[in-house]
């Protein structure tokens, strides 16, 4: 598939995910930053939305994977591991690999200074 198509669909289904509401401002990214660092499953969700449309934050796939990850470890498997496979589809392998590898320290760090 075309890589411009499927950036497309990559962020529609992103968009879909997020239905329920997204953050529009850092004030937001502030607060799922905070609850994200306690574990809260879904607010680790909605970071990693913030960092896949970059509302709040500078767009980057590679945080967005990385909390992706961390959500589905926490608790919210099926919306965080669809989350997790449609940045995939957008990303180098080499940016995986620093995804997953930011994730493990992350979780060693307990969610502090992700």
């Amino acid at each position: 598939m075309h890589k411009k198509w499927m950036t497309s669909l990559a962020v529609a289904a992103l968009l879909a995910l997020s239905a329920a509401g997204s953050a529009d401002d850092s004030e937001d990214y502030e607060d799922a930053l905070a609850l994200a660092e306690q574990g809260d499953a879904p607010a680790q969700s909605n970071l990693s939305l913030m960092y896949a449309k970059g509302e709040g934050v500078i767009q980057d796939n590679v945080y967005a994977h990385m909390w992706f990850n961390i959500a589905a470890s926490s608790g919210d498997s099926e919306n965080a591991s669809k989350g997790r496979d449609i940045v995939a589809e957008i990303m180098t392998t080499a940016q995986i690999a620093e995804a997953q590898k930011l994730a493990r320290e992350c979780v060693r760090k307990e969610y502090k200074g992700c």
